[in-house]
């Protein structure tokens, strides 16, 4: 390694030490040993700490230990006239800057409790920095490292020359799928703050993640890969080694260094290289070739700003799959989340403000012309900005191997599909779709004719194996629309009612998941008509098709067999293949109990069912809910308990659909346990869950079930039940 770069390393990581020292030092004065410190609604502690040493830094005092560590792990500066193999010790004070720089943060959390955003995805009126990412961030986000939807990051530092030059870096980036972490400044510019000069909208949606305005952020993106290898690569905290091979080897990562690299900004590139993330700088600084610890060269400089994304990518050993598709703006899943907001709009769509309606329906093949994409009435050119129109679009598709059970499958992705483009906003499906043109997108030549086109080309590209021929045909005058609208929504009821009127005693065969094992190895989800998958993806007819659709793929059909318990729902055949499929980690599944051979949580289930014992009763709660719940525990806390194929009695990850279907926990009383839930989830199902309660003759059973304006601990919950006359007082008791 280039004694230069290790010099500087090493000196800057002595700077950063003494500046966590020193902050130490004031918070144990000022706030006192005992004081708690952590990233707000995090359950990795400080991640990189935990991660690395094991050590859960809890509070004040805990930091001793860490500055210890970091003591020890710091060489002394770089002598002259001594050779020596400069990488072990540059690698070394790499590590501990980060250390230093965790416990900087969490001070920082302290002392200025405003500075980050507290709670969401996008930067506020009164701040840009968005800070460490909480576990409902983390969860949605993170699990894209793990099944290919972001290859992996850039961590940019600094500043590129100007907005236009920064904007065009971040354009490059998001056209490859990858996540932009930004922090640091260069000659007081900030990457992210051009961004937002250039008119760039920032925030995870967009994967552009303005961290900080300092190079200390740097841990924040450091500490999401650590924190992605624990969750979703099963390392246990403190295997320093598992999780930097499997960052190494599974996180694309790569540093992009703009501007005057400091002694500071050296100390975090070595901290880099120790998880395989090289370095890429637009300056002439000393350059290490040789390959090592990184998968290539370590640290690569002096390139310019048009080609550096390219050779970031060539160095980190990056494949990149870029979806084409014929339309004038840049397309890919970087752009799933942008918004487009008030005077942004060109055209608006559905939403409430007009009917919009999608409908895939298959046709017989000499009635589909392959590529044929049709407008019928006003198109983008006909109106002036800020206009409203109706809107239908109808996918016709046809093949030879096409069966009307795919149909949802494929209309099911018209929202991402279409919300890929570059300034097009596309909310909901079926007949409750939105969709917003950005003025900049008409600008660059987008027409709705070009919506048909992205339906074409990426139906062919992600299902071509199942049909041979779509046409699109899109309609914009009120009265047309209205009529495909009636249409649709016969064909919508006509599928629903085919999955409701299904029950797990219909069919033999029920469908494995085994996606997520990727992450989570011992997990195996078991979908039946009455159990939905967890994460709410999938249900019974959508693992059939998907079976069809890919044979040898993750969904395998999985013969039920002998009934061994009808009320708990095991079955002899499922035990056998769940045993088999997680490695005989787990041999019995109930699929409907919590209390007895629960089915295992990979960690991206929609819901978590808990016991509350005092009220013989069950609460659930999804993972948009972040406050405390009355079963003592949030759902980030309950989330780490029982993710990562483990199987938890009295715990159990579900999907929002499962809570009303007839099977849900049948094995433990039923939905008529269900005693608490977060208010935003129970109004998101009242009427499935009036009907349900009908169903048992307790029509007013929503009203029965308490939530947090009711109360957060079990003794609150109880009173509320008592009062309500709750069924579950007179239940059969769980234990």
């Amino acid at each position: 390694m280039s004694k230069i770069i290790a010099s500087a390393a090493i000196r800057g990581a002595h700077k950063i030490f003494l500046k966590a020292e020193e902050k130490y030092n004031e918070a144990l004065e000022k706030f006192g040993p005992q004081q708690e410190v952590g990233f707000p609604n995090t359950a990795y502690y400080l991640p990189i700490i935990y991660a690395m040493t094991g050590i859960g830094v809890a509070k004040i005092e805990d930091m001793k230990r860490v500055l210890d560590i970091c003591r020890r792990l710091i060489p002394p500066p770089v002598r002259e006239h001594v050779a020596l193999p400069y990488l072990a010790p540059a690698l070394d004070a790499g590590m501990a800057t980060f250390f230093a720089e965790e416990m900087i943060e969490a001070i920082r959390y302290l002392e200025e409790p405003d500075v980050y955003v507290a709670n969401g995805e996008d930067p506020t009126e009164k701040t840009l920095w968005l800070g460490a990412a909480n576990d409902v961030v983390f969860r949605k986000r993170g699990v894209e490292f793990v099944d290919g939807t972001a290859p992996g990051f850039a961590a940019i530092v600094g500043a590129a020359p100007d907005p236009q030059t920064a904007a065009r870096i971040a354009l490059e980036l998001q056209e490859k799928n990858l996540y932009v972490f930004m922090c640091g400044e260069h000659r007081g510019k900030r990457f992210s703050e051009q961004l937002v000069e250039a008119g760039v909208q920032i925030g995870w949606p967009t994967r552009l993640v303005s961290f900080g305005p300092d190079i200390y952020q740097a841990v924040f993106a450091i500490g999401f890969a650590c924190r992605v290898a624990m969750a979703f690569g099963g390392i246990k905290p403190g295997d320093f080694r598992r999780n930097l091979i499997y960052n190494k080897d599974r996180t694309y990562a790569f540093v992009l260094a703009l501007g005057d690299v400091t002694d500071e900004w050296y100390a975090n590139a070595a901290g880099a290289i120790n998880w395989g993330f090289p370095v890429i700088a637009d300056t002439p600084i000393p350059e290490v070739l040789p390959t090592g610890i990184c998968t290539y060269e370590h640290v690569v400089s002096n390139i310019p700003h048009d080609q550096i994304v390219q050779k970031a990518v060539e160095v980190r050993g990056l494949k990149v799959q870029v979806a084409k598709v014929p339309i004038p703006v840049s397309y890919g899943p970087a752009f799933e989340g942008e918004r487009v907001r008030g005077e942004d709009i060109f055209l608006e769509m559905g939403g409430g403000r007009t009917a919009a309606v999608e409908w895939t329906t298959s046709k017989r093949m000499e009635e589909v012309e392959d590529g044929k994409v049709e407008v019928i009435g006003p198109d983008v050119k006909d109106i002036q900005a800020g206009t409203r129109l109706y809107f239908a679009m109808v996918a016709e598709v046809a093949g030879r191997n096409f069966q009307e059970d795919f149909e949802p499958i494929l209309e099911r992705q018209n929202h991402h599909l279409i919300n890929q483009a570059q300034g097009v906003m596309h909310i909901g499906q079926r007949d409750i779709a939105w969709i917003r043109i950005s003025k900049q997108a008409v600008e660059k030549g987008f027409k709705l004719e070009h919506i048909g086109r992205i339906i074409h080309a990426k139906y062919h590209q992600d299902f071509g194996a199942i049909f041979d021929k779509v046409q699109i045909r899109i309609y914009t005058e009120e009265a047309k629309v209205r009529e495909i609208l009636e249409q649709a929504r016969a064909s919508y009821e006509y599928r629903d009612a085919r999955v409701e009127g299904m029950t797990d005693e219909d069919t033999d065969t029920f469908y494995s998941c085994i996606l997520c094992q990727s992450f989570a190895p011992n997990h195996v989800c078991v979908v039946s008509p009455e159990r939905t998958g967890l994460c709410g993806a999938y249900n019974w007819l959508d693992c059939r098709a998907a079976n069809e659709i890919s044979p040898e793929g993750p969904n395998q059909p999985v013969q039920k067999g002998e009934v061994i318990d009808a009320r708990l729902g095991q079955f002899k055949g499922c035990n056998e293949y769940i045993k088999k499929a997680s490695r005989q980690k787990v041999e019995n599944v109930s699929f409907y109990s919590l209390m007895v051979d629960p089915m295992t949580t990979c960690g991206c289930c929609e819901c978590i069912a808990a016991v509350l014992p005092m009220c013989n009763a069950i609460m659930t709660v999804d993972r948009d809910f972040i406050d405390m719940t009355p079963c003592g525990m949030k759902f980030t806390t309950l989330a780490g308990s029982v993710g990562g194929g483990a199987q938890s009695p009295g715990f159990l990850g579900h999907s929002k659909y499962n809570i009303t279907q007839r099977k849900f926990l049948t094995g433990d009383g039923g939905l008529l346990r269900i005693a608490w839930m977060p208010k935003r989830l129970k109004e998101e199902l009242h009427e499935r869950l009036k009907k349900r309660g009908e169903e048992l003759g307790i029509p007013d059973f929503p009203d029965m079930i308490a939530d947090e304006t009711v109360g957060t601990t079990e003794d609150e919950v109880l009173e509320f039940l008592t009062a309500k006359g709750h069924p579950c007082l007179t239940m059969e008791a769980l234990f």
